[in-house]
């Protein structure tokens, strides 16, 4: 694993405005599939990093704020840090009415809060977007003394056979993009990111329940996927309602994830102003 695979996945999408444009367009199929997280998560977070009304955490790369949500009934104060505009509103829709919840355009990289103003930074499915030197720099910065740095995904199980197929569908149709992405997630730059510091790593079961139709928004809510209305995205549909027809149980589909926290606080010096 090298940083060129992160320079490579970026120069792809910059055609369409860069990595901050990419779910612009695909915000409905993602607020209609994507997983949550599981309450074991949570009640980690809140007993690791202390949790309460008098702490904040900043949720870098939160669209449409699926962890927002969780982290906001710790209690603690949320800002949820989101460069694409069209996310961030489905964010703010879903969330604003929330106390202590509040949302700023930034990034992993550039995050408009003060030094040293934050207890926690969590980032879920965000992770493959950073530039690692420069997140972590931005981190340290804005991280209190004893704050902390979650890394959080939700795994696909890819022994089960719904993501076997699924798999199929994203090879197929995926392109240069999807091969820049598989490069670049190997989890091999995380302790990159930590440096020196050590981090812990934890695994919950977790699964999200979806209606055919969902399954359909959670294959196009992939970042390589084509337009759904392309040629080859009405291609990718059929395959997917096939798939759809031969493993659900009546009009369900149960999609199993493992859900992986990395937590630590990065080592390093902050350098500049985000």
């Amino acid at each position: 694993m090298s940083q060129d695979t992160g320079t490579q996945l970026h120069s792809l999408y910059e055609p369409i405005g860069g990595v901050d444009q990419i779910f612009g367009a695909k915000v409905a199929d993602y607020r209609a599939s994507r997983p949550d997280y599981p309450v074991p998560l949570f009640e980690l977070l809140r007993s690791q990093c202390g949790l309460s009304a008098a702490t904040t955490v900043a949720d870098v790369g939160a669209g449409t704020g699926l962890l927002t949500r969780g982290l906001l009934q710790t209690g603690a104060r949320v800002i949820a840090v989101e460069p694409n505009a069209a996310m961030r509103g489905a964010c703010d829709h879903a969330l604003q009415a929330t106390p202590n919840y509040l949302s700023v355009e930034g990034c992993a990289e550039a995050m408009p809060l003060e030094a040293g103003s934050v207890d926690l930074i969590t980032a879920a499915q965000a992770f493959h977007w950073f530039e690692i030197e420069r997140a972590r720099s931005e981190c340290l910065r804005v991280l209190r003394p004893a704050g902390q740095v979650a890394l959080v995904w939700n795994d696909r199980l890819f022994s089960d056979p719904l993501h076997v197929a699924l798999d199929g569908v994203f090879a197929e149709f995926g392109g240069e993009k999807r091969a820049a992405l598989l490069a670049h997630e190997d989890r091999a730059l995380v302790p990159r990111f930590f440096g020196a510091g050590r981090f812990q790593t934890f695994h919950w079961p977790h699964e999200h329940v979806l209606s055919q139709d969902g399954l359909l928004c959670l294959v196009f809510s992939r970042s390589y996927m084509p337009e759904r209305k392309s040629e080859p995205g009405q291609r990718a549909a059929d395959r997917v309602r096939e798939i759809s027809q031969a493993l659900a149980t009546g009009k369900q589909i149960v999609v199993r994830y493992t859900t992986v926290l990395m937590l630590g606080r990065p080592q390093g010096e902050p350098v500049g102003k985000g």
